[in-house]
């Protein structure tokens, strides 16, 4: 009970932490969301991006506004935020349920693919000397879920929260971008259908979505609604089905993955 007491304590007195946030809010939200071309493509800033990045210059690195013990009491509140966040996410799964049935088999087992991200990166990510981080950094694209379900399981203060951390600050600032230009480079060289490059356009990030989409839909004008639309239906299929991927295939998929390529010695 005393511990609470002191938790409650800090939380209430740091006024100046809560108005920094607030300021950068503000200030994201008044830049609001800026596209620009990037070869075939559209990538977007959001503006969760430019709060991000004032705060990092913020930080005790360099203009030092915000101090160490200010960064320690705001970590616990990035687990709460997060699953806010994923609890809205999840009031939208009930009302969409006609459309994830008729959207067919294909989008539904298309979550499987995001297996990818694990299969392909957990060896670099051993070979540049990551250990349990490699958990976290790999069995997923890192995006508001994987956190939450990171936080919860091991904390964010552990190796594979370090490690969801990491790719999720990567994937906030370079995802967009990065989807775009693979995107629109893999649909100019038609060796996929229009509806399977719409599909995996969907990774559960709507930033990510668009700008995979967008640079998709440009690169075959032709088949633009056809991939806009399964786009935007293997996105909600991913965020509807993907926590529950996560939870019970790709965790413990990546804890064997990473014993076989440690021999053990993680």
């Amino acid at each position: 009970m005393a511990e609470n007491e002191v938790v409650e304590r800090e939380f209430e007195h740091n006024w100046k932490l809560y108005g920094i946030v607030l300021i950068l809010t503000i200030i994201g939200e008044l830049i609001g969301v800026r596209t620009f071309q990037v070869g075939p493509g559209t990538a977007l800033l959001l503006p969760m991006l430019y709060a991000l990045v004032i705060g990092m210059f913020l930080g005790p690195k360099f203009v030092k506004v915000v101090s160490e013990k200010d960064m320690s009491d705001a970590s616990p509140l990035i687990v709460l935020s997060v699953l806010i966040l994923v609890a809205k996410l999840g009031t939208t799964i009930g009302p969409n349920v006609p459309q994830l049935i008729g959207a067919g088999p294909a989008l539904l087992m298309q979550e499987f693919g995001n297996l990818g991200t694990l299969i392909l990166a957990m060896p670099v990510a051993v070979l540049l000397g990551f250990k349990r981080e490699a958990i976290g950094a790999t069995f997923s694209n890192a995006r508001e879920g994987a956190l939450a379900i990171i936080g919860d399981v091991y904390g964010l203060d552990s190796p594979e929260g370090r490690g969801v951390l990491g790719v999720y600050i990567c994937g906030t600032i370079f995802g967009a971008i990065y989807n775009g230009i693979m995107s629109g480079f893999i649909a100019s060289l038609n060796i996929f259908h229009p509806m399977a490059i719409g599909m995996a356009s969907g990774v559960g990030s709507a930033s990510m979505m668009s700008a995979a989409g967008g640079a998709a839909a440009a690169a075959i004008p032709e088949a633009a609604d056809t991939i806009l639309t399964f786009a935007a239906a293997s996105n909600l299929v991913t965020s509807a089905t993907g926590l529950y991927m996560m939870i019970f295939i790709s965790i413990p998929l990546a804890n064997l993955y990473l014993r076989i390529l440690t021999g053990g010695r993680e």
